[in-house]
């Protein structure tokens, strides 16, 4: 792939969930307007999540990031339509609109990534909920890791090597400045043992590994594999060695759609989780129709080569919606520590695993 595709790709990787910088209107691909958002909800039966009598819109934030794979398969494996759930996907550039039209309720649901932005976002009054988990790296297998140049692999044995060398990373004050924290304490460094080099096309990191003008990097999937099978670097350790339960993505809700629209609610998350379900299936326990999630990923992601998803460390993505609640405190408290956050912010007032523990209590617990 060329190299701004790659750019491109990482973008939709991660997405809306950078909430950096300044926003383009919102297109969709499908749906109409939400029907039926102000009066009472009827299904067709008495039962637990009977499909909706009349079919109800949900509109959500996402434009390809491979964190959406529960969005994507429940939508092609036609979860969301068994349930009445119509899904309109919409685009935003970043937060700078993307974070009111949720607040509003204009966009049900999206995907934010931990960051002082972020979360200054939500400190200064835009009300939003951390609802689900939408990236996590998998133990021994982190998606988002650190790759080393391969001319480097007899001088860097361990983290402790990263001593006096020069380290790229895509952001300050994010989630990746607070994966090369941890990796610094584990290593018992300080920043100033290490060159902090500031880089946020991940494209540019693998270039620069190629000019030797960097040693090592916080790469991403699918680069970390890219860059592997063209011997510019090599995967270095896993990101779980030392930010085992790090939450670096979030399903976003609105509160109009988590208290005034519930039972719509209760039916798209039903539906998102069965989706991750299959996800897991297929690429964590390696068992279900695999091809066919694959394809589903093909097409609704940057990433169009089968073969590449045969290969990558997949974004992980808890069956059961779960996230590491703490670990996001600590983000929080590692920004305000750094002087980035504006403003108190409650995070359990934040996060509401009530839609989840709901859900999960009708579908079943995924083991």
């Amino acid at each position: 792939m060329e190299k701004h595709v790659w750019k491109w790709m990482f973008v939709s990787f991660l997405s809306i969930v950078l909430v950096l910088s300044a926003c383009s209107s919102p297109s969709s691909d499908s749906g109409s307007s939400k029907e039926g958002e102000d009066k009472p909800v009827a299904t067709t039966s008495d039962k637990p999540l009977a499909p909706l009598k009349e079919p109800a819109t949900v509109v959500v934030a996402e434009d390809g990031s491979a964190s959406g794979a529960g969005f994507y398969i429940a939508k092609e494996k036609g979860y969301f339509e068994e349930y009445g759930v119509k899904v309109k996907f919409v685009s935003f550039g970043n937060s700078d609109e993307m974070l009111p039209a949720v607040a509003a309720g204009e966009v049900d649901v999206a995907g934010g990534i931990s960051s002082a932005s972020f979360f200054n976002s939500i400190a200064q009054g835009i009300d939003i909920r951390m609802i689900a988990d939408k990236g996590h790296n998998i133990k021994g297998d982190s998606y988002f890791s650190f790759v080393i140049r391969k001319d480097l692999q007899d001088e860097i044995k361990s983290y402790e090597d990263f001593k006096g060398k020069k380290v790229a990373v895509s952001t300050k004050n994010a989630v990746d400045d607070y994966i090369y924290q941890k990796m610094l304490e584990h290593a018992g460094l300080t920043r100033d043992d290490v060159e902090f080099v500031l880089m946020s096309d991940f494209g540019n990191m693998m270039s620069s590994m190629g000019t030797k003008t960097v040693d090592a990097a916080l790469q991403i999937e699918p680069l970390i594999t890219k860059g592997t099978d063209e011997n510019i670097h090599v995967r270095f350790g896993d990101a779980t060695d030392f930010a085992p339960k790090a939450q670096i993505a979030m399903v976003l809700g609105s509160p109009k759609f988590m208290d005034e629209r519930r039972e719509v609610a209760k039916r798209f998350m039903a539906a998102y989780l069965r989706g991750v379900r299959d996800y897991n299936d297929a690429f964590v326990k390696d068992k279900g129709n695999k091809q066919e999630i694959i394809e589903i990923m093909t097409k609704h992601t940057a990433v169009k080569d089968p073969k590449v998803w045969e290969n990558v460390a997949v974004t992980g993505l808890n069956p059961n919606g779960e996230m590491f609640v703490d670990n996001i405190k600590e983000q929080y408290e590692f920004y305000k520590e750094n002087g980035a956050i504006k403003g108190d912010l409650d995070i359990d007032k934040v996060v509401d695993l009530s839609l989840v523990k709901e859900v999960v209590d009708i579908i079943g617990k995924y083991e």
